[in-house]
């Protein structure tokens, strides 16, 4: 719980002196603050970043039904945590911007089903 929620925490970096302490929130100064989310990973193709998908329903009044909807969210992945794959389930926390389209950050690997 060292960084402010109820996450597991993951080892110590292999290479202390090549780690980017910056964005991270385990052993950087990287701070938690916000939201939690759980998801999906839907892409790996950037460095260090993956595409976290959740899907939720919304209440439509005219037809008094609900209707499906996804976000798809970019989120930065810490040195410290296992290489992720398509289709596992993480839990991401909102943190200062990190780039241009990240203010995310991977916290949790819940499962994988790659």
């Amino acid at each position: 719980m060292a960084i402010g929620i109820d996450v597991p925490m993951p080892p110590e970096p292999d290479n202390p002196e090549e780690y980017d302490y910056e964005k991270c929130p385990f052993y950087g100064q990287l701070s938690v603050r916000g939201q939690t989310r759980e998801g999906t990973v839907v892409s790996t193709d950037m460095t260090k970043t993956v595409i976290v998908e959740r899907e939720y329903d919304v209440f439509v009044p005219k037809y008094d039904r609900y209707m499906k909807r996804r976000s798809r969210i970019p989120a930065h992945v810490p040195g410290v945590l296992d290489p992720l794959e398509v289709g596992d389930e993480v839990t991401i926390a909102e943190t200062r911007p990190l780039s241009k389209t990240k203010s995310h950050v991977v916290v949790e690997v819940l499962d994988g089903d790659a």
